[in-house]
Parts: structure tokens; sequence; C-alpha cells
């Protein structure tokens, strides 16, 4: 390990108390559970408590106790297992297959999308680094402003797809009669206009990410070749009958009810269930309690680095009136008026009326948004419940809270975990 250029602790599990290493949240912890697999686990336990979300690779063999409670409950959420006398090769494989880290896309691809400690981005930071590696079809709902683009780039940057072609495509933003040839390209003389051959948007993406923003406004017989390439990979040109392999990761992104479009005869139900294999939603910025006023304060700073202006933070008022307005326009709503309070802004602290963020909202808005985010922060705990097996440490660590306080939620939104179950 250390001859392949990794910087290598060791936390020797046949000593009563091993210690920890001191290891950053970047680290990836290496299990050998072939022999004192018991104490191993419990070494790994402690970095999990202590690094939450670390990615580990298991080493097994055949004395594994894999039929040990302690074991079992813990193989199933290692990045891989290497079974057998494996080489040192296929560990450093397996090492290089991890994917980077989310606050490392964070920083250079997608800050303002994961900036932020609510629930609801923890819960989706996880699930991007779930999706981003396994290559299959990806819907992303959610509303409209709530960056599906950035959790799409995101998903590109994590996965093995990373150094290949990424495009975006809108699809209600391509007159009609020109989205076959957008995505699939033509040939010259195909029809009036074409003078001469031109690659679509999946042939020029070979080998990376097809992003498909607003899919529900594709017209049905682009929805025909679009599941053709889903089914066999292949396109065929407008005007040419030749078939054309093409290797791309589809993402789709919507923000209205495929499923009610289904129903109504304009979305093809066959193409809804293969882009719906993996699901990924996006939470609403009203959901994301906490993170409004980090988001806010990122935005400023990135603006100030670009461009010189006076303000600095926010004011006690505008911080008051950022968390209770209910956010419509998502995070790009958010980002707007904050850019635009920066400019006209006469002191170093924004205030509301630079916002244009009135403090007088009606009781009934109030209202409304303290239900939502009373009804947000119950599905999210319910959703990390399930998704952790019920099992309330689990959940606690996903949640990055204490098994207290997922006690007490549980209390506070009278989920009763024996019924759940």
């Amino acid at each position: 390990m250390i001859r392949a250029g990794w910087r290598t602790l060791v936390a020797d599990p046949a000593r009563h108390e091993a210690e920890l290493p001191e290891c950053g949240d970047a680290a990836i912890a290496v299990v050998d559970l072939r022999a004192s697999a018991q104490a191993a686990v419990r070494i790994l336990t402690g970095l999990r408590e202590a690094h939450p979300g670390i990615a580990w690779i298991g080493l097994t063999g055949s004395r594994t106790p894999s039929g040990d409670p302690c074991v079992r409950r813990a193989l199933p959420h290692a990045f891989e297992i290497i079974e057998g006398t494996s080489s040192f090769g296929a560990l450093r494989q397996a090492l290089m297959r991890v994917p980077g880290d989310v606050d490392a896309v964070q920083e250079e691809d997608a800050p303002s999308l994961l900036t932020g400690n609510s629930p609801a981005i923890r819960a989706l930071s996880q699930n991007i680094r779930k999706f981003a590696p396994v290559e299959l079809p990806l819907l992303i709902t959610g509303e409209t402003g709530t960056g599906k683009e950035m959790a799409a780039r995101a998903l590109h940057q994590l996965s093995p797809r990373r150094a290949k072609p990424f495009a975006a495509i809108n699809c209600g933003a391509i007159a009609a009669n020109l989205v076959q040839s957008e995505l699939f390209g033509h040939e010259r003389g195909s029809f009036t206009g074409a003078t001469a051959r031109r690659i679509g948007h999946f042939e020029s993406a070979d080998g990376g990410t097809v992003f498909l923003d607003e899919i529900g406004d594709l017209p049905l017989d682009a929805q025909t070749n679009l599941l053709r390439v889903l089914q066999e990979g292949t396109i065929e040109r407008i005007g040419s009958c030749q078939s054309i392999h093409v290797d791309v990761r589809v993402l789709a992104a919507t923000h209205v009810d495929l499923e009610k479009a289904v129903a109504q005869g304009r979305f093809r139900e066959d193409l809804f269930y293969r882009l719906n294999v993996l699901r990924l939603r996006m939470p609403p910025l009203r959901e994301r309690t906490g993170d409004i006023e980090l988001l806010a304060q990122h935005f400023l700073d990135a603006f100030r680095e670009s461009y010189g202006t006076r303000a600095r933070a926010f004011s006690s008022s505008a911080r008051k009136a950022l968390n209770a307005f209910a956010w419509p326009g998502n995070v790009r709503e958010l980002m707007n008026r904050v850019q635009r309070a920066a400019v006209i802004a006469d002191d170093a602290l924004i205030t509301p009326d630079d916002l244009e963020l009135s403090m007088e909202t009606p009781c009934g808005d109030r209202d409304s948004l303290g239900s939502a985010r009373t009804s947000a922060e119950r599905e999210a705990i319910v959703d990390c419940l399930r998704a952790s097996a019920f099992n309330i440490s689990e959940c606690a660590r996903r949640l990055r809270v204490s098994r207290v306080t997922v006690y007490r939620l549980c209390k506070k939104h009278q989920l009763a975990l024996d019924q759940l179950r």
C-alpha cells in the first residue's frame, strides 16, 4: 500500500484496546475480516462513529464468521467485499473505484447544491454517493430551481464516466421539429436545410453521460427513439438506416408528475419505467431547515469574489426575512435575490429591503410554511428509518445526530416504530 502511494494507518484488532487511527474524512478503511473479525468490526464501528459516511472495503475468507450478528450487520454497508486470497492488485483496483468525496464536487462543481447541514441535504448527499457509480438510468424529480442539473453533474463527476463528456439538454427548449436532430443527429439532405451531416448529443457524448432536463416535454416520437437507446444502446441519425452503438448513461429530470402524464397519454409508460430505475428527489428549499442562511452567505461570498461589493453579510432582520420566506423559486430564487441585494446594498450588512423581502408575512403563510417544514422533517425521519432497516443507531449515524435525537423526533412526530416496521 505504501509503495502504491497510499498513506497507511493501522489499527491492530489483536490488541485489546486498539487505538483508532487519526484520519481525515477523505480516508478509506480496509477491514480484514479473515481473522479476529469481531474485533475488526468493533474498530470499524468506532471509525464510522468518528467519521460518518467513511467508505470501507472488506477482506473476507473461509474463516470469516459471516453468521456472527455484528459481522452480518456490517457487511451490507461495505463499498466492496474482496473474497478469498486476493492479490494486492485486486485491492488497489477496489480502492480506485471508491468515488471521490461529495465535498470535493461541492467545491468545484456544485457548491450551492450540497451546502448545508439539514437532514434533507444529508440524505441527498448520501443518495448521490450511492447512485453515482451505478450504471443505471436515473430520474431526478423536484420543483423548479432545486438544482436538478447540478445534481446530475455531481452524479457524473462521482461516476467512472467523469473523464468523458457530460451533455445537458433541456427538452423543453428545443423546437419540436428539431428534437430528433438535436438528440440523434441527421444525414446531409435528410430534410430541408440539412446541408451537412450533424452529430447528435447522444453520439457526441459516447462514453459519458446524457442529462435530459424537463423530460416530460419530449415529443412522443422522440420518446420512442429514446426508449430504443435505453433498451438496445443504439441510435439512428435522421435520413439513415444504419444503427450506431452509443455507450451513455441517461439521467433525466422533471418538475412535472410523470405518472400523471402517463395516465393522460402524454408520456410513454414503458419509457417511464425504463427511466425510473433509480430516483433522486431534490428537496425544495423550504424543507432544508437551517440551510437558507448558509446558502445565502455562500452566494454572497461567491459574488464578492467576482465583483467588488460593499455588502459582506446579512443583518439580523434580513436573516429572519430569509428564513420566513417560502421560496417558491427555491435555490435559484435565493441566489438571484442575494446577488441583486449585493449590488444595491449601501452598507456592509444586507437588509430585508435590499432582498425585497417584507417582514409582514401573513399569518396563514407562516402557518403553511411551518406545516411544510414539519411535514418535511417527518418525511426525512421516516425515509431514513426505512433506509436503515429501523436501526436507530444507523439512522442516527446517517443523519449525524444522536440516538436520543432520533427517539425525540419519533416522539415529536408520533412515529410508532413497531407499526412502521
